[in-house]
């Protein structure tokens, strides 16, 4: 008997996690999938999961007419913090004769040796290697590599799937989007109806910008929910910063959505460039109904920056400079120092000083107004 084990959060499950399930059916000739929904993955501490409930229906609905896969709470009944480890021996008891595969992809393949006890995983199951959009070569040296810290080799699932993430997903739900594409019809229904990762008001946000500023502000909230965890922040506030954050930058000044609004003087004058933050503020608070203090002061320095800044108010102003859309001298630089797997709420000051460094210098360069706010932030963080 060959049995796979395809564990994951699964928040929400995709139309890729179903055609990985198809692929690794086929190459590894399974008898069954296992689909194991995880109830508190360790890599995703500090990270607010959609309940067991609602992420073991989704993956009901998902893998409903995917032959040999069946559905597993195991993990979730278990509770606690899952351990990969133990679930492989678990089901060894269960299976004793059986050749069981645990699925990975490359990136968990190479983080493997830092798992919680790897070597008894390897006792109890064969890793099997879903591989994508890797370079030639790439099978022959990490094979070498396992096999000399493990004595053992995995097997390779074949798989070239589409760019798809579950971020990306949650975001593009918040956002009020069509998710259909990503998760199928009964999925993308059943996330609408519960509201799962809705964020209220950010589509009526998003409605205010052009079709290209839109595009820029999904893919900022992306950045920001991809760092957001390691940084102690909550991903859902990321994504409902980055998607207001501006909200108001194609508004005109005559717009009665900016009646009442009246920018600071405390700086001096504000230049254009950096106005819409504090209607963008004005606009969520007083217009869109947002109310939490730390989005708002998020919204209000994403483009100047500001002495001593929440976490939150760091994720967003960085992401919106490294978003993937962004193309300037440096960029590619800075990019790598955001995404740095540094813990903490001050994961992020390294970057923060590069990239307001580049900011003063660029704008000295060119002969423009520094801002005060933002050569306050820059002499803080120096």
């Amino acid at each position: 008997m060959r049995i796979g084990i395809f564990g994951g959060s699964f928040d929400p499950v995709h139309t890729e996690h179903i055609r990985l399930a198809q692929e690794a059916v086929t190459c590894l000739a399974l008898d069954t999938l296992f689909i194991m929904p995880a109830h508190t993955p360790p890599h995703k501490k500090g990270k607010l999961l959609s309940s067991d409930t609602d992420r073991l229906r989704l993956c009901e609905l998902a893998f409903a007419n995917v032959k040999n896969t069946q559905i597993s709470d195991y993990e979730m009944q278990k509770g606690g913090t899952s351990y990969t480890f133990e679930t492989c021996e678990y089901f060894r008891s269960l299976y004793k004769d059986a050749e069981i595969f645990w699925l990975v992809g490359t990136d968990m393949l190479r983080d493997f040796p830092t798992w919680k006890n790897p070597e008894r995983i390897l006792q109890s199951v064969t890793l099997a290697v879903c591989a994508r959009n890797e370079k030639e070569g790439w099978l022959a040296l990490e094979q070498a590599a396992f096999e000399t810290r493990f004595h053992k080799k995995f097997a390779v699932v074949s798989y070239n799937g589409a760019d798809v993430s579950s971020t990306k997903i949650r975001v593009l739900a918040g956002a009020g989007m069509d998710i259909t594409t990503y998760v199928g019809e009964k999925c993308a229904a059943y996330i609408c109806e519960k509201g799962l990762y809705a964020i209220p008001n950010a589509d009526k946000a998003l409605a205010l910008e052009k079709e290209s500023r839109r595009e820029h502000s999904i893919r900022v909230a992306e950045a920001a929910a991809k760092r957001a965890p390691l940084l102690g922040v909550s991903e859902r506030n990321a994504i409902a910063a980055a998607l207001f954050h501006d909200c108001a930058k194609n508004l005109e000044a005559d717009s009665p959505l900016l009646d009442g609004f009246t920018p600071p003087t405390a700086w001096g004058d504000v230049p254009p460039a950096v106005l819409h933050q504090f209607a963008g503020a004005y606009v969520a608070e007083n217009v869109l109904g947002v109310t939490d203090t730390d989005i708002l002061n998020a919204i209000r320095y994403h483009t100047s920056a500001r002495e001593n800044m929440s976490a939150l108010e760091k994720l967003v102003f960085l992401a919106d400079m490294i978003e993937d859309g962004r193309s300037y001298e440096g960029v590619e630089a800075l990019r790598a120092l955001f995404y740095e797997p540094i813990k903490g709420e001050d994961g992020l000051d390294k970057c923060l000083r590069k990239a307001l460094y580049e900011t003063v210098l660029h704008l000295q360069k060119k002969g423009g107004r520094i801002y005060p706010l933002t050569q306050k932030a820059y002499e803080y963080y120096r």
